[in-house]
C-alpha cells in the first residue's frame, strides 16, 4: 500500500499572511522604480524671506531728495547682501547678491562698493546669452563656467549676462572728483562666482546671478534709481 507523500505545514507570520490577503499589488508597487526628474520637473524653491520694511528708509529719501520720483527704486543692503526693488513703495523683487570685499567706499582705487542714490545710466547687453563674457563692455562672443560651489574662485572677476552701469547722484559722496562712482565703473552684472554671492566678494561692482541679473535687467529701465545702504535695517 502506497503511502501519501508527506505534506510538510509551512507556518507564515500572521503579518505576512495579512499582506498577501490584503493584495500582491501593493507588493508589487512598492517595486516600481521612482521616476527620475527630468529638465521639465518643477523645482521646488526655498521659502522666501519676509519682505523688509522700506517704509521707514522710503520717508527718509523722500525728504532728502524731494526732486527725484521713488516710484521704482532699487536698494542694495550691503549689510545683508541683499538687493530689493521696490514700486509704489512695496517690494516686489528680492536677490542674493555680492558687494566688495573691501566693504563699502567711494574712493577711486578702493575696490570698495559706494554708498548712496544712484541711477541706472547705461544698460548694456541685452539679448546676450546667459554667462556672456563682456570686456569694457563689449560681449567678447565667451561664455563663462559658472561656479556654484561654495567659495569657488573663478581666474577672473568676470562680467557676465548683463550690465547696468551705476551714475552716482550725490556730488561728493559718489559723484565727481575722485568718488565718481560712473568713473570708477561701478556696475550691476552677472558673476561667474555664483558659489559667493551672500557674501562679499566684489571689487566694487554688485553682482548676481546670471539668470537673476537678466530677469531684474528686463524690469528696470535706465534712470531707474539706486540706493546703495550699509544697513537697510537703519
Amino acid at each position: 500500500m502506497n503511502k501519501k507523500p508527506s505534506v510538510k505545514k509551512i507556518w507564515l507570520p500572521l503579518t505576512l499572511v495579512t499582506a498577501f490577503s490584503l493584495g500582491v499589488c501593493m507588493a508589487e508597487d512598492l517595486m516600481q522604480p521612482l521616476p527620475l526628474p527630468t529638465n521639465n520637473t518643477p523645482v521646488q524653491q526655498a521659502p522666501q524671506a519676509t519682505p523688509p520694511n522700506v517704509a521707514p528708509l522710503m520717508q527718509q529719501l523722500t525728504a532728502r531728495f524731494p526732486t527725484q520720483s521713488f516710484a521704482k527704486l532699487l536698494i542694495v543692503d550691503a549689510g545683508a547682501q541683499r538687493m530689493y526693488l521696490v514700486e509704489q513703495g512695496q517690494p516686489v523683487g528680492g536677490w542674493v547678491i555680492s558687494t566688495a570685499a573691501n566693504g563699502t567706499g567711494s574712493e577711486k582705487g578702493s575696490d570698495k562698493t559706494p554708498l548712496g542714490l544712484h541711477k541706472i545710466s547705461e544698460k548694456i547687453g541685452d539679448g546676450a546669452p546667459l554667462g556672456a563674457i563682456f570686456k569694457a563692455r563689449q560681449n567678447t562672443g565667451k561664455q563663462v563656467e559658472i561656479l556654484t560651489a561654495p567659495g569657488a574662485d573663478s581666474k577672473d572677476d568676470y562680467v557676465t549676462s548683463r550690465i547696468m552701469w551705476l551714475e552716482g547722484l550725490e556730488p561728493g559722496v559718489n559723484k565727481g572728483g575722485d568718488v565718481d562712482s560712473k568713473e570708477r565703473y561701478i556696475y550691476i552684472h552677472g558673476t561667474g562666482e555664483e558659489g559667493k554671492l551672500g557674501t562679499p566678494a566684489s571689487h566694487g561692482c554688485i553682482r548676481m546671478k546670471n539668470a537673476d541679473v537678466i530677469n531684474l535687467f528686463n524690469r528696470v529701465d535706465e534712470n531707474t534709481l539706486v540706493y546703495i545702504t550699509q544697513n537697510l535695517a537703519n
